[in-house]
């Protein structure tokens, strides 16, 4: 593995851990150069199915995008990198489980808003007001309503 420092292309293993549901395994590595330490993480390598897009468009699969998308409803929120990573693992869980080649990106955003809403319900109130085109501050109380009872 090369040094994302100084690109030297020695580095060992310093520690392993698998996480908690067994889906990847996390080394810190060590630069045999710079002495520098970080981290990587080993995922198995499997197909998503394509994405939909409401134009029609199909794109791949991007768990970076869905991170981002998350992270920015969950913004200045009090939850965990840990807490986000374990919601997008059930997301991509239940994905591969669909058993289908492609997927609405509707249907990633209804998965989304199910794993925010556990999360925390202001960021999940967020991404529902973007993802649902509110037109008028009625649709967003009704929103609001929904998520106090």
């Amino acid at each position: 593995m090369k040094c994302p420092f100084c690109s030297h292309a020695d580095t060992q293993v310093v520690e392993t851990r698998i996480s908690e549901e067994g889906d990847f395994i996390r080394r810190r590595r060590q630069c045999a150069a710079c002495d520098k330490r970080f981290t990587t993480y080993e995922r198995p390598d499997v197909n998503f199915p394509a994405i939909v897009k409401k134009d029609g468009r199909r794109i791949d699969y991007e768990r970076v995008k869905l991170v981002a998308s998350m992270n920015l409803a969950l913004r200045k929120r009090p939850v965990s990198t840990e807490q986000v990573d374990s919601a997008v693992e059930r997301i991509e869980e239940k994905l591969l489980n669909l058993g289908l080649r492609e997927v609405a990106s509707t249907r990633i955003g209804e998965l989304v808003m199910r794993e925010l809403k556990k999360l925390d319900k202001v960021a999940y109130v967020r991404f529902a007001s973007v993802y649902r085109s509110f037109e008028d501050i009625d649709e967003f109380k009704t929103l609001v309503d929904e998520v106090r009872r």
